[in-house]
């Protein structure tokens, strides 16, 4: 628990919210002046205990629930930055699933700028793969420039993607079906995942590896063969990120190279220069 950081931030959020937003009224006389809502008043608002959240803020309550956590974030009305930033004060990790299930949904606009300057392929889908943002040369990668709606769907269940996906069976399915069940894992209450589950479920040809229950959140650096629309055959070298207002959404650089034969020399790692220490001779 980081109890400086946390204090910090719980006591700036609570500052912010006004008592009388939730039907209290301030002392007029002799009292409490600090702005916002009490510790006190947050336990009633939260049906808490007297104390809970003054253990909370003040860091004195080790390995505090989740459902704590989120409740307090709700009522503070945090975003998902600062919901991230919460959990890692007060447990060290990650938070188990986005604050609010609308989340990971929309971007800022300038994404769009950022992918039309990029040469190679990139797109951004949101939290149920929807395509959301992409540029020309993703576009390109279709015949007839018609990108899918759902990039999840489309990788799985359409007859076009398994066509261009070059061995789909062994280089694409047993990869890409794994990211669905990490995606529900986080967001199980979503239609249009579920939605796609049940389509998985009664394919013959996606069920029974759905099924064995293999996790894979990501494909960030995987190489797989694809057949481009004007460019023919290749792979691609798959970079993903995840923009940081949106959790849940994927940014996907695909970086295309023509040819049969799979690309072995991009397999190193890049790192930083070790730094340069000079010693007492220097």
């Amino acid at each position: 628990m980081n109890k400086k950081a946390l204090r910090a931030l719980l006591r700036e959020r609570r500052a912010l919210i006004a008592p009388e937003s939730h039907g209290f009224t301030r002392p007029t006389g002799q009292g409490r002046r600090a702005p916002g809502l009490s510790q006190h008043q947050v336990d009633q608002l939260l049906h808490r205990t007297l104390g809970t959240y003054h253990r909370l803020e003040s860091g004195s309550y080790p390995n505090p629930p989740t459902v704590l956590l989120r409740d307090v974030a709700l009522l503070f009305d945090l975003d998902e930055q600062e919901w991230v930033s919460l959990c890692r004060y007060a447990l060290l990790q990650d938070p188990p699933g986005p604050l609010h299930q609308s989340s990971g949904k929309e971007i800022p606009g300038f994404w769009q700028d950022a992918l039309d300057s990029m040469t190679h392929m990139a797109y951004v889908s949101d939290a149920s793969w929807d395509l959301i943002a992409y540029n020309n040369a993703f576009a390109r990668l279709f015949p007839d420039l018609r990108v899918p709606a759902n990039t999840m769907r489309w990788m799985l269940l359409e007859p076009q993607g398994r066509e261009l996906l070059i061995d789909w069976h062994n280089a694409w399915a047993p990869w890409v079906l794994p990211q669905l069940r990490a995606a529900l894992a986080t967001r199980p209450n979503d239609e249009t995942l579920l939605q796609i589950e049940k389509e998985v479920l009664a394919d013959p040809e996606t069920a029974a590896t759905y099924e064995t229950g293999a996790t894979l959140i990501h494909a960030d650096g995987h190489e797989r063969p694809i057949r481009h629309a004007t460019k023919g055959p290749g792979w691609v070298s798959i970079c993903a990120a995840q923009p940081m207002t949106a959790p849940g959404s994927r940014l996907f650089i695909l970086v295309f190279r023509p040819g049969y034969q799979r690309p072995v020399h991009q397999r190193q790692l890049l790192r930083a220069p070790a730094p340069i220490i000079d010693g007492p001779d220097h």
